[in-house]
């Protein structure tokens, strides 16, 4: 009889304990937040509020992301990166606890749920840049692209039952249960991520304090056109998606669709999409990584028309399900090309900074959504959305760099290489349940 083959030598040999707690994490928080986020929307809709009061929750959630992002991409880079993740998680917790607490009992206030939301987007303001930080330093440089992939598909499959089961759960039993499995989601994950093992990371030489760190990342930045180019175009990218999604969508599910089921089901079509996408980049390499992911960009617009018509729950999910893949697309060739072209000891300021521009406008576009839908009407804003990201992505383009970056098989100078031997402790993490940003969020372009 031909013996087995034991589960620790079919697991790639690039997916060890830090790529495994990682996945399983990921997946549990992004099981309890795509629900939550619908969840915070129809709580307001639930309590009164209409759409100004929709885009003033979003807000206050992302407000604080931009204004702490790049403090927590500093200290990311001088603390062990995965306490950094454990104490975010922790404040995530408490902060949808007490949201889910104030649902149950009864009408919650709008300056509550602003409250409330701004200490969740303070967590994700420090766990973010960890995060990626950390992903990037736990798998090697030939495998990275598929490692990337197999997280991000991982993670979005998650997404795809919580996004389903959220909407499900709001309509059966109202938004606050759904905010209680969140923060219960976000203790699990904050577990977990207390295992990672930061010891092949070397330490971080003494600098000259946090701004010296600051400034150093930004000419990290600042010195990469294709670098600083893509992150302005995301600023307008995320900005109105995020005003498309989190004000127009469930007002346009509410008064068109059917409500909350309807919207959880498109959204997993996305979710669905970026599962497809990550399938896709497992196999497929594109040579020039960012030229491939900037075309994919350009189906981001296809929602924000579809809204705007607005047309069928069954033509929203096909439309959602293409941007999904797009989107998926460029997340890889995005987080591959990053993988490949910083410095180790840089990668969670760096991320920070792309975080920062990439969301430094969606305060303020997720406040003005209700005004806007005041005076141009919500098929005229929504047709602007539309239009504004076909016209950045096309400016990018004229970029030579990102037109031109090319894949290498190697990793450059100063990058440091994650062991790549599975432990025991890995094959224990598999056992138990490991199977993804932005958190993504990770990264996030997630936050799409």
């Amino acid at each position: 009889m031909t013996p087995r083959t034991p589960l620790l030598h079919r697991r790639p040999e690039w997916a060890g304990r830090n790529y495994s707690l990682l996945t399983a994490s990921a997946i549990v928080t992004n099981l309890g937040t795509h629900g939550a986020l619908i969840a915070a929307a129809f709580a307001v809709l639930e309590s009164g509020g209409d759409g100004g009061d929709v885009g003033l929750v979003a807000a206050a959630r992302t407000l604080p992301l931009v204004l702490f992002l790049l403090i927590g991409g500093a200290i990311a880079d001088r603390l062990p990166r995965h306490r950094v993740m454990v104490a975010a998680n922790a404040l995530n917790c408490v902060s949808q606890a007490a949201f889910a607490v104030l649902v149950l009992a009864g009408e919650p206030q709008l300056w509550q749920m602003m409250l409330l939301t701004a200490l969740c987007g303070t967590g994700q303001a420090f766990f973010n840049p960890a995060a990626e930080g950390m992903l990037m330093s736990s798998v090697t440089g030939e495998q990275a692209s598929k490692a990337f992939a197999l997280f991000r598909m991982a993670m979005h499959g998650a997404g795809i039952g919580g996004a389903a089961l959220g909407g499900a759960m709001i309509a059966a039993v109202g938004p606050g249960w759904v905010l209680a499995i969140d923060a219960a989601a976000f203790a699990v994950a904050g577990a977990l991520r207390a295992f990672l093992d930061v010891g092949h990371i070397p330490a971080r030489k003494p600098g000259g304090g946090l701004l010296a760190d600051l400034r150093d990342g930004w000419q990290e930045v600042i010195g990469r056109p294709w670098l600083w180019s893509i992150v302005a175009q995301f600023s307008v990218v995320v900005a109105v998606v995020g005003a498309a999604d989190a004000v127009y969508g469930p007002l346009v599910a509410e008064e068109s669709l059917g409500g909350a089921r309807p919207w959880g089901l498109a959204l997993a079509a996305f979710g669905a999409g970026t599962l497809g996408g990550a399938l896709l980049m497992m196999r497929w390499k594109p040579r020039r990584m960012l030229l491939a992911g900037t075309l994919c960009v350009f189906p981001l617009a296809l929602p924000s028309a579809a809204l705007a018509v607005p047309v069928s729950i069954g033509a929203l999910m096909v439309v959602m399900f293409v941007s999904g893949v797009a989107i998926e697309v460029f997340g890889v060739a995005w987080m591959t090309t990053l993988h490949q072209e910083i410095p180790e000891e840089k990668l969670s300021r760096v991320s920070a900074y792309d975080w920062f521009g990439s969301t430094a406008m969606l305060p303020l576009s997720t406040a003005l959504a209700g005004p806007a839908e005041s005076v141009f009407g919500r098929q005229t804003a929504l047709w602007g959305c539309a239009a504004l990201i076909v016209v950045v992505t096309a400016l990018v383009l004229l970029v030579p760099d990102v037109r031109n970056l090319t894949r290498r098989t190697k990793r450059i100078a100063g990058h440091h290489t994650a062991p790549t031997a599975p432990t025991a402790a890995a094959a224990t993490v598999a056992g138990t349940g490991s199977a993804t940003a932005t958190g993504t969020d990770l990264h996030t372009r997630e936050s799409l």
